[in-house]
């Protein structure tokens, strides 16, 4: 599914992150940035060792901020990993702020290393427990409102790269009634 969001294009595909050949790809990492599971572990993992030793350098990184390092052995040139927040210790309301700010925060990092194309993964929607229906439309509309502004000037594609039939279908629904509310 494509759509075009400003200058540029918004895309969802079902697929692994670490596959993606894109300039950058969004981790969705813990406050310590040294790897763990789900797709920190993943991206670490195939990335190899760089990415960690570039990690150890960044002292952490806050809920809702973003780093960037270098992205190893995988097919693009740089990971950004950002913090969303655990669902249940924020509660709903300040969930929602801490995620908006992660993407927010991954755009502007983007932006700032000159990133034409960049891939999310759904954050905090696998072992952070944020409910895939609310983190969706989220995701989406922070993104689309970071493109439409502007603010993602130099940003030519941007990709949700979502793990299963089920998120995919989320995020479809999701990113279709956004458009229709917006149209």
């Amino acid at each position: 599914m494509e759509l075009q969001v400003g200058s540029a294009i918004l895309e969802l595909v079902e697929g692994d992150i670490t596959k993606q050949e894109v300039e950058a790809i969004v981790n969705a990492a813990n406050n310590s940035l040294l790897g763990g599971g789900g797709v920190d572990g993943a991206i670490h993992r195939a990335g190899g060792p760089a990415i960690l030793a570039e990690c150890r350098k960044l002292d952490g990184c806050a809920t809702g901020d973003a780093k960037i390092t270098t992205a190893g052995r995988l097919p693009a040139q740089y990971v950004i990993h950002t913090v969303g927040p655990v669902y249940w210790r924020e509660g709903a309301e300040r969930s929602a702020e801490l995620l908006a700010s992660a993407y927010r925060r991954s755009m502007e990092v983007a932006v700032e290393h000159g990133v034409r194309s960049v891939a999310f993964p759904s954050i905090s929607t696998g072992a952070y427990g944020y409910p895939l229906e609310e983190a969706a439309p989220i995701a989406l509309g922070t993104v689309m409102k970071v493109l439409a502004s502007g603010e993602g000037e130099g940003i030519q594609r941007v990709r949700f790269v979502l793990f299963g039939r089920r998120a995919y279908d989320v995020y479809a629904q999701a990113l279709a009634h956004l458009t229709a509310t917006e149209a």
